[in-house]
């Protein structure tokens, strides 16, 4: 749809609904959505002219001294907001590209670090796909009259639901899915399927597979969808990787996979593979897992992160692939006969956390990389190696992710391609944000150290 035409459906869509405010949407260098309120009468000159705003209140954006840039609405992203529909007055939404004053793109714009990527890729004749599936937890608010009565929220929050991985309930859990689902649907994401996750209040739904950009747009709006809608039912819906201890965390396993130009070919296929997969799709394993422990500081971003990335909670921590080893880093699911567009790789180390713009962007640039060049696959490791100790790994030629964000951190401002592909201006903001975050963390009294020692020593 030419972009004269798109304009009229969206400004069609909006007058049908009754939109009195549109909400122009970008997310920071950490991944956090911010927006401008204006009303819908200024919409068509945003939509013409882009909307100027202070780049140095947002943080990683700008300084002080250059400060002005503006936002660019892309209308494709436009949708009305469902919780925010009403009879005479409804709000939409729009994500926006980052503008710099002399109408260039804004290097700090996590959008506009993985637009430079795709174009890389185009320029290659590639296209790249992803399917991001955001694992969350439902947790029961404490209500403000247990705290105005003297009471302190829980030190962990108690999941309302007793249930485990893809059980059928009727629970209050259940219902609340199912809203969220329809306020996505609303929102034109396209879902495949939702279901109770392994841990006790935690949950999956999963959406459609897509050009990297769009699946990137539908995990910003999807985090903000599903948080408004667990709010309305006095509950919160948490993306953190690790809020429980001694059970699963949250993961954002990523499948992709590179395509002609035009969409028509798959081509991680080949047919006469054992794995069914090209040597286009091994290059890029081969990048992917080459630049793991560089790249896992932006798809892994907190300090809580590496609570998560442990051996034995289904998180993998082990840098090899296989086909039915989901303690793998790489997991190559089966396809089904004769559906070549099926193939497709997961990698199962990122977590929700992340900046998906930011994430794919590093993912892409890895692949690219094993790709030009040439890099070999090792071989697979279908073996379970959270059974195996140090020595046995070892012996397998297996390397492991940092076992902390510190450590993530060292290897990120090593990894000249993760580097190059984000940018200095996002790689400096990223290193210095995330280094005040880990000495915060590491210099903080903890109560497990209190219990530990203080009466002991």
């Amino acid at each position: 749809m030419d972009k004269a035409a798109l304009r009229q459906r969206v400004f069609e869509q909006a007058e049908a609904a009754k939109v009195r405010f549109v909400s122009l949407q970008f997310t920071d260098i950490m991944g956090v959505v911010k927006n401008v309120h204006i009303p819908f009468h200024k919409f068509g000159d945003a939509v013409d002219h882009g909307l100027w705003f202070d780049g140095s209140s947002v943080e990683g954006f700008a300084r002080i001294h250059e400060s002005d840039m503006f936002l660019d609405p892309d209308l494709e992203t436009f949708g009305i907001i469902p919780w925010e529909r009403g009879d005479e007055s409804s709000t939409a939404k729009v994500i926006c590209d980052v503008y710099t004053p002399d109408g260039e793109p804004f290097p700090g714009d996590p959008r506009g670090v993985l637009r430079r990527q795709l174009a890389r890729a185009a320029e290659m004749g590639l296209r790249y796909k992803t399917g991001p599936e955001l694992e969350f937890f439902m947790l029961r608010r404490t209500s403000s009259a247990e705290l105005a009565n003297g009471g302190v929220p829980a030190v962990e929050p108690l999941p309302h639901d007793q249930a485990g991985y893809f059980d059928l309930t009727t629970d209050e859990a259940a219902d609340v899915r199912k809203e969220m689902v329809e306020a996505l649907e609303e929102l034109g994401i396209v879902v495949e399927a939702s279901h109770h996750e392994v841990a006790i209040g935690q949950h999956e739904i999963d959406f459609k597979y897509d050009d990297a950009m769009r699946t990137a747009d539908n995990a910003v709006t999807f985090r903000t969808t599903l948080k408004a809608i667990a709010q309305q039912h006095g509950l919160y819906a948490t993306f953190m990787p690790k809020p429980f201890h001694g059970i699963n965390g949250n993961g954002m396993h990523c499948h992709q996979s590179l395509w002609s130009l035009d969409g028509a070919t798959n081509l991680f296929y080949d047919a006469g593979d054992e794995y069914q997969l090209s040597q286009t799709a091994r290059g890029f394993m081969a990048g992917l897992l080459a630049h793991a422990r560089g790249m896992i500081a932006i798809l892994a971003p907190l300090v809580n992160s590496y609570k998560r990335l442990v051996p034995g909670y289904e998180a993998p921590v082990y840098i090899s692939w296989a086909r039915i080893n989901r303690s793998a880093l790489i997991r190559i699911p089966q396809a089904s006969r004769g559906r070549p567009e099926a193939t497709r790789l997961e990698l199962r180390c990122p977590d929700p956390s992340c900046n998906p713009y930011l994430a794919f962007a590093a993912m892409l640039a890895a692949g690219l990389d094993g790709i030009q060049r040439n890099l070999e696959l090792a071989r697979p490791v279908e073996e379970n190696l959270y059974h195996f100790d140090d020595t046995m790994i070892r012996k397998q030629g297996v390397r492991t992710l940092p076992g902390s964000l510190d450590e993530a951190l060292d290897e990120f401002s090593q990894d000249e391609v993760i580097q190059e592909a984000l940018g200095a201006h996002v790689c400096e903001w990223f290193l210095e944000a995330k280094r005040a975050e880990w000495n915060e963390y590491r210099t903080r009294v903890t109560p497990w150290e209190l219990e530990r020692y203080l009466m002991t020593y």
